[in-house]
């Protein structure tokens, strides 16, 4: 793939944020990644979808606390952007085990935040080894 653009840049930047806060167990890092202008969702791996913001953050106060988030790796993102919108695909790596995630983003206020997470198990997954962490997908401009 290409060289990325500003925008691809800034969604990536933000789906990072995102990981790093996952992997520090950051709650206050985790709460500046979401939106708070639009509705949002989060369903984690074998759960139900979460809609009420305030509920998700719980959630995540809860998962962060636990000091094996810390071994959380994320590899090989790709963006599918148009406009103000963006997902991300990536693989979650936690525990011996490969997630493939799919993150949602929005442009509010400016700065790219999440909108969505949705990561489920993966059994094909590719190596974080063999990724290419710099592969973009197709963009909609």
């Amino acid at each position: 793939m290409g060289a990325l653009n500003a925008d691809e840049e800034r969604i990536l930047f933000a789906n990072d944020a995102f990981y790093a806060a996952f992997a520090s167990g950051d709650v206050e890092a985790m709460d500046e990644v979401w939106a708070w202008e639009v509705p949002v969702v989060c369903i984690h791996p074998g759960a139900t979808p979460i809609h009420d913001r305030a509920e998700i953050m719980r959630s995540w106060d809860h998962i962060l606390s636990d000091p094996g988030v810390s071994d959380m790796k994320m590899h090989s993102p790709r963006v599918i952007a148009y406009d103000e919108f963006a997902f991300v695909t990536c693989y979650e790596t936690l525990g011996g085990g490969v997630l493939i995630a799919l993150n949602g983003f929005i442009l509010e206020n400016g700065t790219w935040r999440m909108i969505s997470h949705q990561a489920g198990p993966c059994p094909d997954a590719p190596d974080e080894d063999d990724a290419d962490d710099d592969e973009v997908g197709p963009s909609l401009h």
